[in-house]
């Protein structure tokens, strides 16, 4: 399919995070544009298009003084067929003259949990990692739990797997703050300050944090949940639109207290 990339509306009026409240908007940091990426999901060609928008859209931002920093919200790897591709993208400045920030998401944690041990992490190539390891020409199946097999499974990618993507996977952050905003991969623990969230949260939950009605210390966008459409709520703004199952892309970009999205389709 052609590539589409199309800058939705803003969103006008008070910010739906804080309401008549009186408190000011969010907002991002000040000169600077702030991109958040979600799942990729082993789409390479979606990646590659989604880059190629931001890129456009940080030249014009340039122009106008602004930096640009692209927040990337993690599930880089597994579901879709070319997980190697996507992490030989990123790792290697994917985006010239503009920052980039990597998230952990929970399918690299569990594919560095399938690393260091396979036996007890084999849960891992029942929901992506068959087909990670299968981008990097190793044959897996869906439901192996055999101690040796999955020991040889791990020794295999070992041998395939570049220094690069390896350590690249290894210097994954779990949340990055910028300006009003909390960027995490799933979401955070409501009630709980942010410098005291627990990883496990960060890469995993969904209740009660999706139905939380109220705002959070900053707001938090963030992936991990497929939605139709980016959903923006009193306390988040989350971005997962399910590349690898629907093709469509989906970036948040902040300029201020301005918000708009890009999407791109595969």
């Amino acid at each position: 399919m052609n590539l589409f990339a199309k800058m939705m509306s803003r969103l006008g009026g008070r910010s739906p995070n804080r309401g008549n409240d009186g408190l000011r908007e969010p907002s991002a940091p000040e000169g600077t544009c702030v991109y958040a990426v979600g799942d990729v999901h082993g789409e390479r060609k979606a990646l590659d298009r989604m880059l190629a928008a931001i890129a456009a859209d940080a030249e014009r931002q340039r122009a106008n003084g602004l930096e640009s920093v692209v927040v990337f919200l993690g599930d880089y790897i597994d579901r879709g067929t070319d997980s190697c591709g996507v992490l030989d993208r990123l790792c290697r400045a994917p985006l010239a003259g503009v920052s980039c920030r990597f998230l952990l998401g929970n399918h690299e944690a569990a594919m560095l949990d399938f690393i260091g041990d396979p036996v007890r992490a084999s849960e891992w190539l029942n929901y992506g990692g068959a087909e990670a390891l299968g981008s990097y020409g190793i044959r897996a199946s869906v439901g192996t739990s055999d101690p040796a097999r999955c020991r040889a499974l791990r020794d295999a990618l070992m041998e395939r797997l570049p220094d690069e993507h390896l350590a690249f996977l290894k210097a994954l952050e779990p949340m990055v703050v910028l300006g009003d905003y909390a960027f995490v991969h799933a979401g955070i623990r409501p009630g709980r300050p942010l410098a005291r969230q627990r990883t496990d949260d960060l890469l995993t939950i969904r209740e009660p944090f999706l139905s939380w009605p109220h705002p959070h210390e900053k707001t938090i966008v963030h992936g991990h949940t497929i939605t139709r459409s980016p959903e923006v709520t009193a306390a988040r703004i989350g971005i997962d639109t399910g590349a690898y199952a629907t093709g469509t892309l989906t970036a948040l970009a902040l300029r201020g207290t301005a918000r708009s999205f890009i999407q791109v389709t595969a």
